[in-house]
């Protein structure tokens, strides 16, 4: 057939939003293909994509996997990813592993904020796609509303390569144009049959088949010229022209089906192998751009088997029980298992572990891998997610994807004092399988904080840290970094005197402190004269003030923005000592802070929120209900981004009122912007609270 001329690998993502149907079509591509015996299903747990307990629970991807097979001589690696805008860190990563992309439309559902996303990265790697339509065999599904979509909202000329024939329950098949054959399939046969093409049927093709045979035409003047000769092309010169146009974006090739009903699979696996390019093809027209780790020299790799070794790890799986597990994209070059390599990213050199081709949880073991193929590499020891591996004497890094950072976070404490150290270690190696999740230990607030890209996101973080390492805990919002600064000028003594027996104590000095401008941190001068406290005993003032700085008088909160000059003082040549100047110094600041008006400082955030337009109006009376300002709104394809200066303690639940206000269609991402002084009746409720929470920690 045409594709035993091409060389025999496929490399491809399949993405969409929640709820599409990847797992469903990755499924149906499997039985179709024969490499499973019976189509499994989403909702009875039983798809081999789906296969960590939590997937089960949910019922939804959670983790990107592989599905390896063959089909009609040709090696298919597909790349399952979830379609959860809280998972959106696990689709942008593998999409760096494929050469083409399957893109998912429901027939009754547009293009949802993770789909856009995911959209714009395509684009950005400039990456070939194939559009399927799925869930035609559901109530209100529509063909041609899926075709206005790619128009409308992912800006591309759609050309149906199949259509369906009926809709909804009536699905029964879909019209081959490239073919020119009816193809009737279904959920109990992995077999497809040909159906009689009946006049109103032959129309149809006749009008779909002109569409793409013009489209193909008219974007190479060979073919035009054919065209405008014969009035037709044939098969051979379609599909050339196709396979180009595809890798050249002309258009958006769309097929539509059911996946369920694994209906119009058939023809979506043959253009996978006969359009979509192979490793070797898009490495010459988009070779991977790398860099050498020490001079920093710019290299590239055209996926050559001839090349040196290289691969990116896009993806780490760690299991208790079978370890890890790091999936790699063989770049360039030959591999064996056991050989030394280079971990370009870390500078280390690793031994690879054993190698092997991956079916959702079947592993099989390989010896070698090559240039172009998708291999699961066991037992790396300091390799992660976005690193690259090279070959020794010929280095090379790829540059690591940019993600989403983390905007959700809780403050998490262990259940029990015996699984501290578990919950430390588990959210360690959970983020060495997710990057973006985040995990710090608060040395303000004394508090583990896990953050997340939503609720659902720390939520899975919490199930696997249960099942895989046993350690429970308790969550709830986490404390607001407050900060403590002054708003005038003042001065104060500190003196400590103490005598005990033998040498006693004495240090005393005289401090001004003075407000300083917001973000400029803390200044400490020294304008003794005349040695009224000895050279040698000004650092100790100096640690003194330090110290207490990092507890105001208000809250307790860091003191920040000031500026201290120890001016004046007196000491005894006898009693005085680092020490007692360092109380000494301790002491003036207390008191100075106290008569300077102190006042309570909070974080704001620079927030950029990605919203529909229909939503702009709510959203921006949510954010003043906040105390945010509003900086800019800008508009963008069908959507708009808000930009606004929110302070963080109104925006520790944000994403799930976020979510209400758009139907899950916006998203938003944060950074530190400045601190900024607490309304005085807020300030109020805040050192209130901080008292009453004070008390009851030192009751129990």
């Amino acid at each position: 057939m045409e594709a035993a001329c091409l060389e025999s690998i496929r490399n491809v993502a399949i993405v969409s939003s929640a709820g599409a149907g990847k797992t469903s079509l990755g499924e149906a591509l499997l039985y179709t293909g024969g490499a499973i015996s019976s189509l499994g299903s989403v909702t009875q747990a039983t798809t081999v994509s789906d296969f960590e307990p939590e997937e089960l629970r949910h019922r939804h991807s959670t983790s990107t996997s592989l599905l390896q097979f063959s089909w009609n001589h040709t090696n298919i690696n597909l790349i399952d990813s979830p379609g959860a805008l809280d998972l959106l860190g696990e689709p942008l990563a593998a999409l760096l592993a494929a050469d083409a992309v399957i893109l998912l439309l429901s027939g009754n559902m547009g293009v949802r904020t993770e789909l856009a996303r995911l959209w714009a990265r395509i684009k950005e790697l400039d990456l070939p796609c194939l559009v399927f339509v799925n869930g035609l065999d559901k109530e209100g599904a529509s063909f041609e509303n899926a075709l206005e979509t790619c128009r409308q909202q992912l800006g591309r000329a759609p050309i149906p390569m199949t259509l369906p024939v009926g809709l909804g329950m009536n699905l029964d098949g879909v019209i081959d144009v490239r073919h020119e054959k009816f193809i009737r399939s279904g959920p109990s046969s992995a077999q497809v049959e040909q159906g009689h093409i009946s006049d109103d049927l032959e129309r149809i093709l006749s009008g779909a088949r002109k569409q793409l045979i013009e489209a193909v035409a008219e974007s190479g003047e060979t073919l035009l010229e054919t065209y405008l000769t014969q009035g037709e092309l044939n098969q051979e010169d379609l599909l050339q022209g196709l396979r180009r146009d595809i890798q050249t974006k002309q258009f958006l090739p769309v097929y539509a089906g059911s996946a369920t009903q694994n209906v119009g699979v058939w023809s979506l696996l043959d253009a996978i192998v006969t359009l979509l390019p192979a490793p070797s093809e898009r490495g010459a027209t988009h070779p991977w751009q790398g860099i050498h780790p020490e001079t920093h020299e710019e290299y590239e790799r055209k996926g050559s088997v001839q090349e040196p070794f290289s691969a990116y790890v896009f993806k780490t799986i760690i299991d208790p029980f079978i370890g890890r597990l790091s999936y790699c994209r063989i770049v360039s070059g030959t591999i064996h298992a056991d050989a030394t390599v280079l971990n370009a990213s870390k500078h280390v050199r690793e031994k690879l572990g054993h190698f092997y081709r991956v079916l959702g949880k079947r592993h099989v073991p390989a010896d070698s891998a090559k240039g172009g193929e998708i291999v699961a590499i066991g037992k790396l020891k300091d390799t992660h997610t976005g690193d690259t591996l090279c070959q020794e004497n010929a280095p090379i890094c790829y540059p690591v994807p940019s993600l989403p950072k983390p905007i959700m976070s809780f403050a998490i404490e262990a259940k029990s004092k015996t699984d501290i150290d578990k919950v430390s270690l588990g959210l360690h190696k959970l983020i060495e399988e997710d990057p973006t999740l985040g995990f710090a230990r608060n040395a303000e607030t004394k508090e583990m904080v896990l953050s997340g890209m939503g609720q659902f996101h720390i939520d899975l973080a919490l199930e696997k840290l249960h099942r895989k390492f046993g350690a429970d805990v308790i969550i709830h919002t986490p404390k607001v970094p407050y900060r403590e600064t002054l708003k005038t000028k003042s001065q104060a003594q500190g003196k400590y005197k103490k005598q005990t027996g033998g040498h006693g104590q004495y240090g005393d000095c005289w401090l001004e402190v003075d407000p300083l401008p917001r973000g400029s941190g803390y200044v400490f001068e020294s304008r003794v004269v005349g040695g009224a406290i000895p050279r040698n005993f000004i650092p100790a003032v100096e640690k003194g003030v330090i110290e207490a700085m990092q507890e105001g008088p208000l809250s307790g909160f860091p003191v920040v923005d000031v500026q201290v000059v120890v001016y004046d003082g007196s000491y005894h040549v006898v009693d005085s000592s680092e020490m007692s100047f360092k109380i000494a110094g301790s002491m003036a600041f207390k008191k100075a802070i106290e008569t300077a008006h102190p006042v309570l400082l909070e974080p704001i955030m620079t927030v950029e929120i990605d919203t529909p337009t229909d939503a702009v109006g709510a959203i921006m009376g949510d954010l003043s209900a906040r105390r945010g300002r509003i900086v800019a709104v800008n508009a963008q394809d069908h959507a708009e981004q808000i930009t606004a200066l929110v302070p963080l303690a109104e925006l520790l639940r944000y994403a799930t009122a976020l979510n209400a206000m758009t139907g899950g269609r916006g998203s938003y991402v944060m950074d530190f912007a400045q601190y900024d002084e607490v309304p005085r009746e807020l300030a109020a409720r805040v050192i209130e609270r901080h008292k009453t929470e004070g008390q009851t920690a030192t009751a129990h």
